[in-house]
């Protein structure tokens, strides 16, 4: 069903509890967790689509959903209703009708992930569920370095894990940069597409130039060769938040040139 049927939520979750969004039989899911609160508020079974399909123990900030609904209940009805019915972890932010044609993920013109990492000999007491404890000193500008050869259309190959059904290796990444406010360094990736674990291989990786273990010219080499088993390790899923689909391209274009403050928002919104 299309149009006055069609509701799209904006979604924020923690991931640590889920196998990821999509729906798998080796434990619960996002998306499972949101039909059967769908099918309890409305009394019909309905499938979630997402803009993206996370992966187990990764988190959203702004994960875009679209539901048929039959018409007997509105946005706001289904988002307070929802909300009432899911566990504490998964959070429907907005609600609104969908416009005709709306699919959230063939309709996106960008999508904005962070990768989080807690950089003190100390590890973090709060939201240690969402950081990569690192302790290590990390070279900001030796990162920095690295992120410039990233930036553009590659074949990522080096970077892409394996099992990854993607037809082809090549993606753009249009804009690539780390911020950092004491003992917090946020990695912030925006593009169009990505690969399966891309973001975290190149955390992991850039992880490697922070600590001395390779050069920023090092990692233009690593993606020239294509050779996923040379470089860095993959980050763990926890430090990963998808916090942004863009559907506007004057939107997408703003945060990719910087408009809209660092990639998304507050440092500590996640």
């Amino acid at each position: 069903m299309e149009g006055n049927g069609r509701i799209r939520l904006l979604v924020a979750y923690d991931g640590s509890a889920y196998v990821g969004w999509q729906v798998q039989p080796n434990g619960p899911s996002v998306q499972a967790a949101i039909e059967a609160a769908f099918e309890r508020l409305t009394g019909s079974a309905g499938r979630a689509r997402a803009a993206s399909r996370t992966d187990a123990g990764v988190h959203a900030l702004g994960q875009v959903v679209v539901l048929d609904e039959p018409g007997r209940h509105g946005p706001e009805v289904v988002r307070k209703g929802l909300n009432a019915l899911l566990p504490d972890d998964i959070v429907v932010r907005e609600a609104e009708l969908a416009p005709p044609g709306f699919d959230p993920r063939h309709s996106a013109c960008g999508k904005h992930y962070r990768y989080s990492f807690h950089n003190d000999r100390v590890p973090p007491l709060f939201r240690r569920g969402q950081r990569w404890h690192i302790r290590a000193p990390l070279d900001l500008e030796s990162m920095q370095r690295a992120c410039a050869h990233l930036q553009g259309e590659h074949d990522f190959s080096a970077f892409r894990a394996a099992g990854c059904e993607a037809k082809s290796p090549v993606r753009r990444i249009d804009r690539i940069g780390l911020v950092r406010d004491g003992s917090l360094l946020a990695l912030d990736v925006l593009g169009r597409a990505f690969l399966k674990q891309m973001v975290r291989n190149l955390a992991g990786t850039l992880v490697d130039v922070g600590r001395g273990r390779l050069s920023p010219e090092g990692l233009r080499g690593l993606l020239l060769g294509r050779d996923r088993t040379r470089a860095g390790r993959c980050a763990p899923a926890k430090g990963l938040c998808l916090v942004r689909v863009f559907y506007e391209p004057d939107a997408y274009r703003r945060a990719v040139e910087g408009e809209a403050g660092p990639a998304g928002g507050d440092l500590f919104s996640l």
